[in-house]
């Protein structure tokens, strides 16, 4: 054997060796029922709607559900997701009536169910605003994986940072995927379509 092929043979060697190594191991431990689910995303809630009723996670089960989590004094990043979802929605046409768009809120302190009224009415109508008090919100944002955090300002009052993604759930209110609004307002209505 040349000594130029001596260390690509101890290589392919060890590899061989470790994936068959790696193999056992998994077969050893039980194959993939003892591998570690990733963490679910969405859980029960009971939070408030714009118009002061009780909504939980088993009231949007039926339906697709689009969820968005913000707070009504965003600058920039809510007011262009929640009209975007609004744009969706109005390219659905009458299948609107058939999915749940819901727009939950990270800032219990400001924002009640008279606040979020206010401010969702420069959107589609079928957008549901939901928020709660703060034990409420926590669990909420706990349990579909939110991040979200106060930050004061200089001027004494404060802004959220939060997670800026919109979720698709099915129509048992299982996480499908993060639904992506960087698209024509057609073809993210068409997508949203096949979950119906």
């Amino acid at each position: 054997m040349s000594s130029a092929a001596r260390p690509l043979v101890i290589a392919t060697a060890f590899a061989a060796s470790l994936v068959v190594g790696l193999l056992i191991m998994f077969w050893a431990m039980g194959g993939v029922s003892k591998v570690a689910q990733p963490a679910a995303i969405g859980g029960p809630f009971q939070l408030t709607d714009q118009n002061g009723k009780a909504v939980t996670d088993k009231s949007l089960k039926g339906k697709p559900t689009l969820i968005f989590f913000g707070y009504t004094h965003c600058p920039d990043v809510c007011p262009t997701s929640l009209f975007e979802i609004s744009e969706v929605l109005r390219a659905m046409g009458k299948d609107a009536d058939k999915v749940n768009a819901v727009f939950i809120s990270v800032d219990p302190e400001r924002d009640t169910p008279a606040t979020m009224k206010d401010y969702l009415s420069s959107f589609d109508p079928h957008l549901e605003g939901l928020s709660g008090n703060p034990a409420e919100t926590a669990k909420v944002i706990s349990s579909y994986r939110v991040y979200a955090k106060k930050v004061p300002t200089k001027d004494g009052d404060y802004t959220m940072d939060h997670t800026a993604l919109i979720y698709l759930m099915d129509r048992d209110g299982r996480f499908v995927s993060p639904f992506n609004l960087k698209r024509t307002p057609d073809e993210a209505a068409a997508d949203l379509k096949k979950y119906l």
